[in-house]
């Protein structure tokens, strides 16, 4: 009785284990009926705008697949998760989507200094993760090493070009010699944009006549452009985001210093204008991934979409958003596979994707190679410059 007993309770146990087994089978990505993709984004903070637009085009993306019959004959599933702008919670939320959403990849975050943080979760645990708008070289390169990071890849330029297109656009569109640049110390993106511009400024014959710093949530500025004006530069560079930047710009007027003010896409938001004015907004100039003006038929079909969808015309980040969530479903599909990293490797090998924001290609250091435009104000308008290509 007891051999029996004995046989009995192992033949049980097995059962379980193998029950078990299945069990757990049944519940992984390969034959779950959907596919996971975090989208991590800055939901809240002072930069939510660019945070929700961008996820409100990955949504769309997203909506668009599985209209169509989804990746892999599996529809489509956001994990989705606020970094609340911060790069302590971006870690967090990275960390969430990845251990406890089970995502194959994430796609995500606008901010630079966000992304960084992040992409050390995403690459030790050997996840893909395409930023939408993360500009700073730092994110797809260990700073230390020096090394590409196998799985962080991004679908906008970068900080280099960025720079160096507006330095060029500052010298050969405004004719101007000479500028002060006003860096955001406390955000990676402010520092290197301001680094390469000021390289191929003076590199172009222009002239640094000032630098000065101010930190985001800064409110008051006066001191700083009082300083400024005495210097009597011909543009003031301002590579900061829309929160600071609306209340430079309204100060500086209000202290009639009439100067260009130039800065980069952390410019691009709908409160840059509610905040600084659109008197204010009178010559001044950004650079940027895309223009609502591009009359392009996949840019005129992603604004209609969008317009359809949330009632409101997209910026660029809603469109970079669109844009990084399709590249990466478009992984997945020639992955044949929702193991992670046969999905790295086709992101890796992404050449002439047809985005809204033209064709991608990432190179060799997993950046997107592509055109920027120049943006400027008219009468609190946004309106199309030029185009300038890599």
């Amino acid at each position: 009785m007891k051999k029996r007993g004995i046989k009995w309770i192992a033949s049980v146990t097995m059962s379980v284990m193998l029950m078990g087994g299945l069990l757990a089978g049944c519940g992984s990505a390969g034959d779950s009926k959907v596919i996971k993709i975090g989208a991590v984004y800055e939901l809240t903070g002072g930069t939510a705008t660019f945070g929700n637009s961008a996820l409100n085009g990955a949504k769309l993306a997203v909506k668009e697949m599985n209209a169509k019959g989804g990746v892999l004959g599996k529809q489509v599933e956001l994990a989705i998760a606020d970094n609340k702008g911060e790069p302590s919670e971006a870690t967090n939320a990275m960390t969430k989507v990845i251990t406890q959403d089970k995502v194959v990849a994430v796609t995500g975050f606008t901010t630079s200094s966000n992304a960084i943080a992040a992409s050390t979760v995403a690459e030790s645990n050997g996840i893909p993760f395409i930023t939408a708008a993360a500009t700073n070289p730092k994110v797809t390169v260990d700073e230390k090493t020096g090394e590409v990071k196998k799985n962080i890849f991004r679908v906008c330029f970068i900080d280099p070009f960025q720079g160096t297109v507006g330095a060029n656009f500052v010298l050969n569109s405004l004719k101007a010699k000479k500028a002060v640049i006003l860096i955001d110390n406390s955000s990676d993106y402010s520092k290197g944009l301001a680094q390469f511009f000021k390289e191929a400024f003076t590199k172009g014959g222009g002239e640094i006549v000032g630098e000065e710093a101010y930190l985001q949530k800064d409110q008051d500025f006066k001191t700083i452009l009082t300083k400024i004006k005495g210097s009597n530069p011909d543009v003031i560079y301002v590579p900061g985001y829309y929160e600071e930047v609306g209340k430079i710009i309204k100060q500086a007027r209000e202290l009639d210093i009439n100067a260009a003010f130039v800065g980069g896409d952390g410019w691009d938001s709908p409160k840059l204008l509610e905040i600084a004015g659109a008197p204010a907004l009178n010559n001044t100039y950004f650079t940027n991934h895309y223009s609502v003006e591009d009359t392009s038929p996949a840019s005129k079909a992603f604004v209609d979409a969008y317009k359809k969808e949330y009632n409101e015309t997209p910026d660029a980040m809603a469109v970079l958003g669109y844009d990084a969530a399709n590249v990466m479903m478009d992984a997945i599909k020639r992955a044949n596979s929702e193991d992670p990293s046969k999905i790295r490797d086709a992101l890796a090998a992404t050449k002439d994707f047809a985005a809204v924001t033209g064709k991608i290609t990432l190179n060799d250091k997993h950046d997107a190679v592509k055109g920027a435009v120049i943006i400027e104000f008219k009468d609190g308008k946004q309106s199309y410059r030029e185009t300038v290509n890599p």
